[in-house]
């Protein structure tokens, strides 16, 4: 996506004050490549606890057209001569809000909406694509300072499904198989007189 077009994907939401906050646009990423991902919200170096986020990778176009419209793009330099810088924004996604993200995963069933218990599983999914929608909210803080940060708004990742996933796509599977399969319990000595009765039977197939 390029600089203008995501000007053009600008969903321009009417603008909405809350607490010295204001919710004044939306944009639509198509084909989003994400990382350091932490939908669950585990404590770490550079997160508290309970914070749930992940970065959107950007092409140097859109991160430019995101800079202009006061973003934290978060820039690192390139690896190695020739290579293009690497620019990544980060997406905080507040599921304890008035009015949570949408967050769906999607396979060749169907699509299923995660509540917060399950948004951990999103760590470490493997996604073919991934489109969503995240929110602008602009702050002026008392000390002058003005920040610009990223919300979820919906997510739909589709995730990667190998070959033997898309065959049995269609076999309904059981809720629960420890509740539906019952599995007889021996001892160790019924279970050497099995393998001897097993045993004598293979001897006289054998004889015959």
């Amino acid at each position: 996506m390029s600089g203008n077009e995501i000007a053009t994907q600008n969903l321009q939401a009417p603008a909405r004050q809350r607490s010295g906050r204001q919710d004044d646009g939306k944009y639509l990423i198509d084909s989003a490549r994400i990382t350091f991902r932490n939908f669950e919200g585990k404590p770490g170096q550079y997160n508290a606890a309970g914070q749930r986020n992940f970065h959107i990778v950007l092409p140097e176009d859109v991160a430019q057209a995101l800079m202009a419209d006061g973003f934290n793009v978060k820039t690192r330099p390139p690896r190695e001569e020739g290579d293009a810088p690497f620019y990544h924004l980060k997406v905080n996604v507040k599921m304890d809000s008035n009015i949570p993200p949408k967050v769906y995963i999607v396979t060749s069933k169907g699509r299923r909406q995660l509540d917060a218990d399950m948004l951990g599983m999103l760590d470490w999914a493997e996604f073919a694509n991934i489109d969503l929608i995240f929110s602008r909210y602009k702050r002026d803080w008392g000390d002058g300072r003005v920040t610009v940060t990223a919300y979820l708004q919906t997510f739909f990742g589709t995730i990667r499904e190998d070959e033997l996933e898309l065959r049995y796509a269609d076999v309904p599977e059981l809720e629960s198989a420890q509740g539906s399969l019952v599995f007889e319990q021996f001892s160790p000595d019924a279970i050497e007189q099995e393998k001897m009765r097993e045993l004598e039977v293979y001897d006289a197939e054998i004889v015959e």
